[in-house]
């Protein structure tokens, strides 16, 4: 009876252990690795759990997964430049399957930097390999992982997200043009919301109001995938009232052809449009508001 008690404890002790880090996600054992994901995910250390990733990549525990992580938790702390020079010095550590995870940290990593030539070298070279067909190891998809959940990702989802984020370095360097022919080529392929804002955007900056007003429409009548999402709907709406405050002045030919009441209340509008607004109309508005009156009689 005393041994089944103990078989029965130890059997709790050990579901008990399971279910702590199956909440936690932290894998089991001792190990340097181990004790960095325990101290970045439950004792939320980020500090002590860099020096043990550094232990666990010196020691070859689990060194592709502790690089990523170690990028990851750097790159929250302000450490960009840091992350980006251990990923260069020790990704020949890693195995292939994780040189495409690592790629992607590198990709986040440049654009916290402002590192904009390096991202779209990188964004390039990970064009290529799909382009040769050498991405996802060979694979038509992948596995990916994002806020804790796995889903899968196609190689079409891979090269427009890659896009995307190729056209938005174009559009920090402001090369509005590459960028737009980027963004569509990306909506062509895998067409969502989030894409389709910044190609507004990127109309907005080169003066093209019409095109960019019907295109972010689209995203507030639900047209394109993704539109259902509160956050891409409200920088439709952002991104519109920015397109109105670029949109230009009245001009002149447009009023011409109006009779004389509109006219001069058009004139107005125009001058008030180029010249600051004053707290008194300018006398000659008095002169020309008298004179409409007349012809009104």
């Amino acid at each position: 009876m005393k041994m089944m008690a103990m078989k029965k404890k130890s059997s709790s002790s050990s579901e008990k252990d399971d279910l702590y880090h199956v909440i936690h996600k932290v894998p089991q054992g001792d190990s340097p690795y181990v004790r960095a994901k325990h101290a970045q995910l439950v004792e939320r250390n980020p500090e002590a759990a860099i020096v043990l990733f550094w232990k666990a990549i010196n020691a070859g525990d689990r060194v592709d997964s502790a690089l990523k992580d170690m990028a990851v938790v750097m790159k929250q702390l302000n450490r960009s430049e840091e992350a980006i020079e251990a990923i260069k010095s020790f990704r020949t550590r890693c195995s292939k399957q994780a040189q495409e995870s690592l790629d992607n940290v590198l990709i986040d990593l440049y654009k916290k930097c402002g590192k904009v030539d390096e991202q779209i070298d990188l964004i390039k070279r990970r064009l290529r390999l799909i382009y040769q067909g050498e991405i996802f190891n060979g694979k038509p998809t992948k596995t990916a992982r994002s806020h804790g959940k796995k889903f899968r990702v196609s190689v079409k989802q891979e090269t427009s997200r890659l896009l995307g984020n190729l056209g938005w370095a174009y559009m920090q360097k402001s090369n509005y043009l590459t960028a737009e022919v980027v963004y569509r080529k990306a909506q062509m392929i895998d067409p969502d919301a989030n894409k389709a804002c910044n190609l507004g955007l990127c109309l907005i900056k080169q003066g093209r109001f019409d095109d960019a007003g019907s295109i972010l429409g689209d995203v507030l009548q639900g047209t394109i995938p993704g539109s259902e999402d509160n956050k891409a709907r409200n920088r439709a709406r952002e991104l519109l009232m920015e397109l109105k405050a670029f949109q230009p002045p009245l001009e002149l030919s447009e009023i011409m052809g109006l009779d004389d009441h509109d006219f001069f209340k058009g004139l107005e509008l125009l001058m008030n449009e180029w010249a600051p607004i004053r707290s008194k109309r300018l006398p000659i508005f008095e002169e020309i508001s008298s004179f409409r009156d007349q012809l009104a009689c």
